[in-house]
């Protein structure tokens, strides 16, 4: 056999075995891409994978009745009216479509509107009226006690400011009552509730003090403003079916 012919055959032999080779590779590499790309598709992508349910927010949602029918805004004064017993302290309790929160009152620190809101709550002023506003940015309350249902109502007086805090950083306290207005002396019958330490100019009368069912505020909070934003309407409806007061 000649050189030639010799060196050929060598050739070809080596030509066979790199492609062996390189076949043997690429059939590794598209048995790698399939495992990979069948591990990928595979995965969970269902939405309980996606998030965690909040089990506290539902089992709020479950514990809450419907609101049932607000009642007219036809329940107005000449003046604010006189409390039915002597001042003192006392308890606030609203029953809610989610159950009660009770609110303890400081007469000696706020005697005008303790007594007014004792009055009120007798006359059944705040029954079948809803809690119209929830903040949960910057500043965090539930607000209620308008009987229109839109931050507009009230019951024809004002009262005077009392008990404002003192400027600085969380100067309304979790927990704290205290009365909305529209400006100095405009207060009359809407109120919020403070769940989360808030800072507030020193303007709004603190009248007391949630004692029991702040967890049941937070809980409506953490459901959140019903079109997704900061400051509306809670998504959680929320009535105070009935409000009682008890020296």
């Amino acid at each position: 056999m000649s050189q030639r012919r010799k060196l050929a055959r060598a050739e070809a032999a080596k030509a066979k075995r790199r492609q062996t080779v390189v076949g043997l590779i690429a059939g590794l590499l598209v048995i790698g891409l399939f495992a990979a790309l069948t591990i990928y598709n595979n995965r969970d992508t269902s939405p309980e994978a996606e998030s965690t349910p909040d089990n506290e927010t539902e089992q709020l949602l479950a514990e809450c009745d419907p609101i049932g029918t607000p009642r007219v805004d036809d329940i107005k004064y000449d003046a604010a009216p006189a409390p039915s017993s002597a001042i003192a302290p006392g308890t606030l309790t609203l029953a809610t479509n989610c159950g009660e929160i009770a609110i303890e009152t400081d007469p000696a620190a706020a005697p005008a509107t303790v007594g007014a809101f004792e009055a009120l709550a007798n006359d059944g002023y705040f029954n079948a009226t809803a809690c119209h506003r929830l903040t949960t940015a910057g500043i965090f309350v539930l607000q209620c006690g308008d009987p229109a249902g839109n931050g507009t109502g009230g019951p024809g007086f004002n009262l005077p400011d009392e008990n404002l805090p003192a400027a600085g950083e969380n100067n309304y306290p979790a927990g704290t009552v205290a009365m909305a207005n529209a400006g100095p002396g405009t207060g009359g019958s809407q109120f919020f509730i403070v769940y989360q330490d808030t800072t507030l100019g020193p303007d709004y009368t603190i009248f007391g003090k949630v004692v029991a069912g702040l967890d049941l505020v937070q809980k409506i909070a953490g459901v959140g403003v019903a079109d997704g934003g900061q400051d509306g309407s809670p998504a959680q409806p929320v009535m105070i079916n009935a409000a009682t007061y008890e020296p």
